[in-house]
């Protein structure tokens, strides 16, 4: 996202993550039906699946237990000598045809003398079932793919007169059927496919109204945005309904503001720099038409007009050479030069290097070092700074004043101060001094060639060196400046 010409840009990227939003219909949309429908298949699975399982266990039950009624019955006559009664003969029949299954009574000796079907009423039985409960006492088995259910249960002797005796004299072996069990099972699972039916066509309505309802104010955010495509938009976003669309509202226009901020400031510093370079050239444009419209111009006025000229080349060369500087204070970090700097003599060196400015006003330069202090900087920076800072202290003093320069230092920072007693600067002003081009006095300014970007410049620089400037000031009295600076550069 970016400003161009005044308008927001919202670049590609920006366009696909507010693509992204209008697929919260689509996720919404699905997490809805599958919330909906998942519980109803996990409900449908149990109950069918618990509904057979118990089906068949009190199938299991019933059946068992009018076998050992029956049981019960032939261990109480002769049946197994004489399996001719026709009491016991139709109760076996009877529970075969009620379940639909067959029974086989065996004697001790494996002879089938009861079959339901009548068709092995004679013959032995050799089954691994059968020799169990004769052995360990009744059994059931479940066949699920061929639907039946198999119990063997044991004829036990009544009233055994000796102990050495068999108490298991015989076996009913029975098998019934499960379909009736499974046809329930079918219907109830039709029935409830028919419902799951019913249920996920009102679930995909219901879910692609809710997708649409909840995702709605995350579908004007985008709209509101491209308002600000041509420009900016009269309003700010304000989508509210959720927490999420709140903070989203709230960044965007916060960064819409800072975006505002910066394009004002780009225009103003244009607008500015602009101003700044026609000016001089305005004057040498003035002066040369001047010598032109004039003949036989006399050597001591053309002298005159050419020294005015120069004077205009000079400064608008030192506007370029400030705003050069300020274009470097604008580089990364990368571009810092670090090394051990002694503090103590670059000081002293820029205070040589300006006495001569400040003997012409009378000016009283005086340098007090604390301590000895050695710290890492971008020396060509560091110099830059400071000379800016001592040079202003200098141009906006009054004549006869003086420039109080201090260095000292703690565990982890040096501190230069730098106070004169010049002009002073109103206290509404502090928030502006540092901004480009920005003059306190205008006229006075201009009078001693101020182009407005040395404290910018100054501040830049030693904010690349993560420290921090601090101003205080009493019109007519004086200003003090404090720099603050790391003795070790953090490279972050």
């Amino acid at each position: 996202m970016s400003i161009r010409n005044g308008a927001l840009v919202i670049s590609s990227k920006s366009k696909n993550r507010l693509g992204l939003l209008k697929s919260l219909k689509f996720r919404f949309f699905i997490l809805f039906i599958l919330v909906g429908i998942l519980p109803c298949l996990f409900v449908e699975y149990g109950i069918l699946s618990n509904y057979e399982e118990r089906a068949v266990s009190l199938r299991t039950m019933d059946v068992r237990t009018q076998c050992d009624m029956i049981a019960n019955r032939i261990s109480n006559s002769e049946y197994m000598e004489d399996p001719s009664s026709d009491v016991i003969n139709g109760q076996i029949t009877q529970l075969a045809n009620f379940y639909d299954g067959r029974i086989l009574v065996i004697d001790q000796y494996f002879h089938i003398i009861q079959d339901t079907y009548s068709m092995s009423i004679g013959k032995t039985m050799v089954s691994e079932e059968v020799f169990l409960c004769f052995k360990n006492g009744g059994s059931s088995r479940v066949n699920d793919q061929n639907r039946y259910i198999e119990l063997t249960v044991p004829v036990k002797r009544a009233n055994a007169e000796k102990p050495e005796e068999t108490d298991t004299i015989g076996v009913i072996l029975v098998g019934i059927s499960t379909d009736t069990i499974h046809d329930s099972v079918e219907i109830l699972a039709q029935k409830n496919l028919v419902m799951n039916l019913v249920l996920l066509t009102v679930l995909i309505t219901a879910a692609l109204f809710l997708s649409i309802v909840l995702v709605r104010p995350i579908d004007r955010i985008p709209r509101q945005i491209h308002q600000h495509y041509d420009g900016y938009g009269k309003d700010e976003i304000n989508v509210m309904n959720y927490t999420e669309t709140r903070e989203i509202s709230e960044a965007f226009n916060q960064t819409i503001a800072r975006m505002k901020v910066l394009d004002d400031s780009r225009q103003e510093f244009v607008s500015n720099v602009s101003h700044e370079l026609k000016t001089p050239i305005t004057s040498m444009k003035v002066l040369a038409d001047s010598l032109l419209q004039q003949e036989n111009v006399p050597a001591e006025l053309y002298a005159e007009f050419m020294k005015d000229i120069t004077q205009e080349i000079d400064r608008e060369s030192k506007i370029i050479d400030d705003l050069l500087s300020l274009v470097k204070m604008d580089k990364t970090a990368a571009d810092m030069n670090i090394v051990p700097v002694n503090v103590n003599e670059l000081l002293e060196l820029i205070l040589k290097r300006l006495g001569p400015i400040a003997r012409q006003r009378n000016i009283e330069l005086v340098l007090v070092c604390e301590r000895q202090v050695v710290a890492d900087a971008d020396e060509v920076k560091l110099t830059l700074a400071l000379s800016n800072f001592v040079e202003n202290a200098i141009k906006y003093n009054k004549d006869n004043g003086w420039v109080n320069v201090t260095l000292d230092a703690d565990h982890k920072n040096f501190t230069v101060t730098v106070e004169d007693s010049g002009i002073g600067i109103p206290s509404e002003e502090f928030e502006h001094i540092f901004e480009r081009f920005y003059r306190v006095d205008k006229s006075h300014s201009r009078a001693i060639g101020g182009t407005g970007l040395g404290l910018s410049i100054a501040r830049s620089a030693i904010l690349m060196h993560r420290g921090a400037v601090e101003v205080e000031s009493v019109v007519n009295e004086g200003t003090k400046f404090t720099i603050r600076v790391p003795l070790i550069y953090m490279i972050s």
